[in-house]
């Protein structure tokens, strides 16, 4: 997770929301990446969208059911389907996202037993630095 941190302080220099993902394999890290929206110009490019493209490519396989992932920001619905049709084994969570959580707060896509898959999931990981970097950039934002 402390990756992920590096990573989500990354986003926030180039004026993205400070979010960060690693995705492992057994001990290595097969994908990361962080919130490049803005300086993509693309809507899909979450943290956890540009991770599982690079662990993808990595693996040179989609399916990831023995990656963990570990995200600074709940994944929102969009993420939360991508790690879904990835087959991941586990998402480690650092702060929830109330408004627009996809994995426990507002909906829980990753534990529904009528979908294709669950994930074990892990909460409050390093959740008082993930969610003190997202504060911080949304109080800069609103002057």
């Amino acid at each position: 997770m402390a990756r992920a941190i590096d990573l989500a302080r990354r986003a926030r220099q180039h004026d993205d929301v400070p979010v960060g993902c690693v995705i492992v394999w057994g001990d290595d890290i097969i994908g990361e990446g962080e919130n490049r929206r803005e300086i993509d110009n693309d809507p899909t490019a979450h943290a956890e969208i540009v991770a599982l493209r690079a662990a993808a490519a990595s693996r040179r396989e989609w399916r990831l059911s023995d990656a963990e992932v570990f995200v600074t920001l709940e994944p929102c619905v969009m993420c939360a389907g991508a790690l879904l049709n990835a087959r991941v084994a586990r998402v480690v969570i650092g702060a929830l996202d109330e408004k627009a959580g996809g994995v426990g707060s507002r909906y829980n896509l990753l534990a529904d037993p009528r979908l294709l898959h669950e994930a074990t999931l892990t909460y409050d990981v390093l959740s008082v630095e993930s969610a003190h970097l997202l504060r911080e950039f949304f109080s800069s934002r609103r002057g």
